[in-house]
C-alpha cells in the first residue's frame, strides 16, 4: 500500500514527463567579475549590453571587462517589452554584429535580451539584479496595441545566469518586496499547470520557502547579504518552476492585466495571487499543504495576502490605477485556460472584483 504523502514532499505518480532545460548558472558573491569569462567560453566575439537604468555601475564594470569583445550598450528599458523598444534593439544588434547580449537588471532588461534572440541568433548572458525569475526561462513577451503577446522558444532561453547578491544588496524595499512577489507566483502556480509534475513542485516548494524566508529576513535587515543570497536561490528556484511547468490562470490573467492597462508587472501578481489561490489551491490539496508549510501559514492564500501586505506591496488593483469597470472589462476579455476548476466569466470576475478591491481571503 502506498504511504501518504507527506506535507514537506511530493511524491511520484504513476507517470509523467519532466524536460530539463540547458543552461549554467554561476551564483555567489563577487560573480559579477566571471561575466566576461562565461561569455568567452561561449564563443562569443559582439556582445551587446542591455541594461536597465539601475544597473549602470554593473554594466560599466562589465563593458570594461570584455574589453574587444564589447559591440555597444542599451541602457534604460520598459516593461512589458513595447514592440517599438524591441524593433529597436534588434536593429542595433543587427547594425553591431552582435553574436551575443548580456543583460543587466531585472525582467524587462532581461525581456528585452530575448526579444533580440527571438529574431537572431544570439547567445544570452544574464545577470538578473531582480528576482523576476525570467532568466531561468524559456518565455518571451512582447507588448503591441494594449495587447501582450507571450510564447516560449529555447532560443531566448538564458545559455548562462550570474547571479551576485551584492548586485542587489541595496535595492529598495518597495522594489524588492514587489518583486520577490513576482517570484513567489512562479512557485505558486507551478504546482496546478497541466504541466505540473513532482519535480516541478519540489523545485517550487523549495523556491517558495527561501522566497518568504529571504523576504521576511530582507524586512528587518535590508543590507543582510545572507537574505539577498536567498532570496536570489529562491528566484532561480521559482524560474527553474515555471519553465517547465508553464503558465495558467494567474499568470494569463496578470499578462492581459499589464499589456492592456499597462499596470506594474511585479505589483499585479502581488494583488491577483491570493484570489487565484484562493480558488485553486483547494482543489490540490496535497501542494496546497507543502506550500503552506514553506509560507509558515496554515491557509495559503490569506498568508500570501499577508506577507505582501507585510512587505507593503499592493494588495488591490485599484491601488495600482484600475477602476472597476476596467476590472469588469478584463473578466469578460480573458479567454478560458486550463486549470483546476472550470475557468468562466463568472469566476474570472469574482477573483478581479476582489482583486480590485484588495478583500483578504
Amino acid at each position: 500500500m502506498p504511504r501518504p504523502a507527506e506535507p514537506g514532499r511530493a511524491e511520484p505518480q504513476a507517470g509523467f514527463v519532466h524536460t530539463f532545460l540547458p543552461g549554467r548558472v554561476v551564483f555567489g558573491a563577487g560573480s559579477l567579475d566571471q561575466v566576461a569569462g562565461e561569455v568567452e567560453s561561449l564563443g562569443v566575439r559582439r556582445a551587446l549590453v542591455v541594461a536597465t537604468r539601475s544597473a549602470r555601475d554593473a554594466a560599466d564594470v562589465v563593458e570594461v571587462q570584455l574589453g574587444d569583445r564589447f559591440a555597444g550598450r542599451i541602457d534604460g528599458v520598459t516593461q512589458h517589452v513595447p514592440t517599438a523598444v524591441a524593433e529597436h534593439a534588434r536593429a542595433k544588434a543587427h547594425e553591431l554584429d552582435a553574436d551575443g547580449v548580456i543583460a543587466i537588471g531585472g525582467g524587462s532588461a532581461i525581456g528585452l535580451a530575448k526579444a533580440v534572440a527571438l529574431t537572431s541568433e544570439v547567445a544570452i548572458v544574464a545577470v538578473p539584479t531582480t528576482y523576476a525569475g525570467s532568466e531561468m526561462t524559456p518565455v518571451w513577451g512582447e507588448t503591441s496595441g494594449g495587447s501582450k503577446t507571450t510564447g516560449t522558444d529555447l532560443r531566448v532561453l538564458p545559455r548562462v545566469v550570474v547571479y551576485d547578491p551584492v548586485l542587489s544588496q541595496h535595492l529598495p524595499k518597495k522594489v524588492t518586496a514587489a518583486s520577490v512577489a513576482n517570484a513567489i507566483a512562479h512557485c505558486v502556480e507551478a504546482v496546478w499547470t497541466p504541466k505540473a509534475d513532482p519535480i516541478t513542485e519540489v523545485t517550487a516548494v523549495e523556491g517558495l520557502r527561501a522566497l518568504a524566508t529571504g523576504l521576511r529576513r530582507t524586512l528587518a535587515e535590508p543590507l543582510d547579504l545572507d537574505a539577498r543570497s536567498n532570496l536570489l536561490y529562491g528566484a532561480c528556484l521559482a524560474g527553474s518552476a515555471l519553465a517547465t511547468a508553464g503558465t495558467g490562470l494567474h499568470h494569463k490573467l496578470c499578462h492581459l492585466l499589464g499589456g492592456t492597462y499597462n499596470l506594474p508587472h511585479a505589483e499585479t501578481h502581488a494583488a491577483v495571487l491570493p484570489q487565484v489561490a484562493r480558488i485553486n489551491a483547494p482543489a490540490v490539496p496535497p501542494s496546497k499543504a507543502r506550500l503552506e508549510a514553506a509560507l509558515g501559514t496554515t491557509d495559503l492564500a490569506a498568508g500570501l495576502f499577508d506577507l505582501f501586505t507585510e512587505a507593503e506591496v499592493p494588495t488591490s488593483l485599484k491601488e495600482l490605477g484600475l477602476t472597476e469597470d476596467q476590472a469588469r472589462e478584463a473578466a469578460k476579455a480573458f479567454k478560458p485556460t486550463d486549470n483546476p476548476i472550470p475557468v468562466t466569466e463568472d469566476l474570472v470576475r469574482e477573483i478581479l472584483t476582489r482583486a480590485w478591491a484588495g478583500t483578504r481571503p
